[in-house]
């Protein structure tokens, strides 16, 4: 398997080192396969939805953790003694998936709904950081999503 090294980019690339080190990271690091699936869904501009399959899983079993812009999801089984089982086809294993945010994203609410984890995230752009119209000759400055006057 060949290995990437981003180290010659972090001389020409100021402020990138942080988006520099998730790619690095996600390159090497693919230890969580495809368990829990889970889907991301768009729901409007800036609310998503991650939905996760955690089938056997109670509610108390399940652990959601928002730290700065990394989001860990994880599941641990309680032991259950005294099962035989002739075949086990059905996972039953401890997780732990983590997600990586942009900035300004949190965590707005999380349900669970036949075997579905639901997680709500939302993008809250602090407003000093949206885009505003600048003006010339004087004028007040307009707030270019809401169109009021600044």
């Amino acid at each position: 398997m060949r290995t990437l090294d981003f180290t010659p980019l972090y001389r020409n690339a100021i402020g990138f080192d942080r988006l520099l080190n998730m790619m690095e990271t996600g390159a090497n690091n693919n230890s969580q396969g495809g368990y829990p699936p889970y889907n991301i869904e768009q729901k409007a501009d800036n609310q998503y939805r991650i939905t996760m399959a955690v089938a056997g899983f109670a509610e108390d079993e399940l652990d959601i953790t928002q730290q700065e812009t990394s989001l860990v999801v994880s599941g641990k089984r309680k032991e259950e003694e005294g099962k035989n089982y002739i075949y086990q086809g059905i996972a039953e294993r401890d997780f732990e998936r983590k997600f990586q945010l942009a900035d300004y994203v949190k965590v707005i609410g999380a349900s669970m709904e036949n075997g579905l984890l639901h997680i709500d995230l939302e993008r809250e752009i602090p407003e000093a950081m949206q885009p505003r119209k600048i003006a010339i000759n004087g004028k007040a400055p307009t707030n270019l999503l809401e169109g009021k006057k600044n």
